[in-house]
Order: structure tokens, then sequence, then C-alpha cells
């Protein structure tokens, strides 16, 4: 496989906040990757470093093989969507979609024309009088039909109701099947993406936690539900990530088990339950939980 984006020790300082600290990854030809974390994590100054709407401090990115900073040809060939993209006063719906097929040499206007339909988008309204949802769904519209070589989705379509942000999974993953590219998604509805990803990336106070395919790290960890002694027992000296108890009845999630841990997990009497995608991003970026901390 060939990397898209090849990024060493990318490092953004704020003055003294550090944004991005030392951040090293790969994204592969042709994967949608998840860009994961809490609000302010670093994954948007991770998104403005790898279009060139920043300046590293330290670090280095390539994109197609090369730098993207004032890169017209990378550029060119990536399409940057952010949920609080910011248009003209007088841009109404229609000058955005005119305007991303003069900037996207592989617009689709067709596709654009269905989206607009099926997103119920009134593309005669300014922009800055529609609401959050409409914004959003004019956005994913741009993000879907450019079909740039390089898509990166920072959040635009967490404005859109359930029922919208469906539309655009459905979307995304049918135009994908039929027109691969490289996907970058950021997003913090992690259970609703998850099925979307096939590589995760998660940042956490700037720094980069976790670097996996989708499918690997979904079996990294496991919830043990039983009674508070017996869960203790078990948990003694392995990697704890999250730990709960009620009354005499306790749950602790686990990673690094083995086949045979498990076993020995049943034998002791515990209910072995999975863990979802959201819920092991939640527990390793919130830390480790002492038994003492969940009973205090």
């Amino acid at each position: 496989m060939t990397a898209v984006i090849e990024v060493s020790g990318l490092t953004r300082h704020y003055g003294k906040v550090k944004a991005v600290q030392d951040v090293s990854f790969q994204v592969e030809e042709g994967s949608i990757c998840g860009l994961l974390g809490r609000n302010g994590a670093g994954k948007t100054t991770v998104m403005r470093l790898i279009t060139g709407q920043a300046f590293a401090s330290a670090g280095n990115i390539r994109v197609f093989g090369e730098n993207p900073v004032e890169n017209a040809e990378v550029l060119a060939r990536t399409c940057f969507v952010r949920e609080s993209q910011i248009y003209p006063d007088s841009f109404r719906g229609k000058h955005v979609l005119r305007a991303a097929a003069h900037l996207f040499p592989n617009w689709d206007a067709d596709y654009a024309a269905r989206l607009v339909d099926e997103f119920r988008v009134p593309l005669d309204r300014r922009m800055k009088k529609m609401s959050r949802g409409q914004r959003s769904a004019v956005g994913v519209i741009v993000g879907l039909a450019s079909r740039a070589e390089l898509t990166l989705l920072d959040e635009p379509y967490a404005g859109l109701d359930a029922v919208a942000r469906q539309l655009f999974y459905d979307h995304l993953l049918a135009d994908y099947s039929e027109n691969p590219r490289t996907i970058i998604l950021s997003t913090h509805l992690i259970d609703e993406a998850s099925k979307l990803l096939n590589h995760v990336l998660v940042v956490d106070g700037g720094e980069l936690l976790i670097d996996a395919e989708a499918e690997d790290l979904r079996g990294t960890a496991v919830t043990l539900v039983g009674g508070h002694s017996a869960v203790e027992q078990f948990a003694a000296g392995r990697e704890t990530l999250g730990w709960d108890s009620v009354g005499g009845i306790s749950s602790v999630t686990l990673t690094g088990l083995s086949d045979a841990d498990k076993a020995a997990a049943l034998a002791a009497g515990l209910e072995l339950a999975p863990v979802s995608l959201q819920q092991l991003i939640v527990s390793r970026t919130r830390g480790t939980i002492q038994p003492e901390e969940a009973t205090s």
C-alpha cells in the first residue's frame, strides 16, 4: 500500500499551548481513517496542518509525497470540509456548489444535485440564514461530490439529525465503494461511525494515543462483571481501562487478555462482555481508573 499522508514528529504550539506534540503516523491510500478524540484533543489542528492551513512548529508532513504548504498541486487533490466552515456573507447554497465545481477536478454535478434533493437543501437561501443542519448538509455534499483523492471531514455532519447522518453514512460507503479514495473522518460520534472505519487514530492532549487497524482495536479489550472481590482479584496486576461498582457488583474493562485469561475469568464465575470502539476510546482517553476511585 502507498501512504497518502506521512507525518513525522509533528508538533504545533500556540504560545505555551501544546496543540499537537510529536505526532507520527501514516494514512494509507484507499483507507477510511477515523481521527478520534475528545474536544480540544488536537484533531482539527492535525487536519489544518495536513492541508497546509497551519504551519508546524516542528516535524514533517508529506501529502502525496510533497509538502502541502502553498502547494497548489497537492491542494487540488484534497478536499477539507469543517463543521465550522465560514462562507462570504453574500454566499447562497448554490454559490458554494458552483465554487466547488471550479475547485475540484473530479466534481460530480449530477451526484451533487441528487444529494441536494435527498438532504433537502434550500440552495437559494443565504448560507448565514440556513439552519445548522442545512449548512452541515451543504458541507457533506461538497465532501462527497468533490470525489477528491484525499477527503478530510472535520465533523461537518455534526449538525445533521439522526436520519440525515445515516443518509450521509450510507452515501459515504456506497460512493467510496464505487469511487475509492482516501478519507479522514473526525468525529465524536464514534459508535455511529465505527462501522465505516478501517483504521483509527486517537489523539489526546495533543499526543497520539492509538494508531491501529479498527478490526484489531475492537478485540483488544473486554469488560468483566461479577462480585466485587472476584473482579478485584482477577484484575490485580492487569492493565485496567475502566472500573465501576454498584453495591456488591463490579465491572472492570481490561486489555491484553488471552483466550486462556478469558477462560479463567469464566471459570471464576465472571461474565464477559464485548467493548465497543467508543467504550474503548472513552476508557483510554480518561485514564486508568482504580477500584478505590470508582467506589469512593
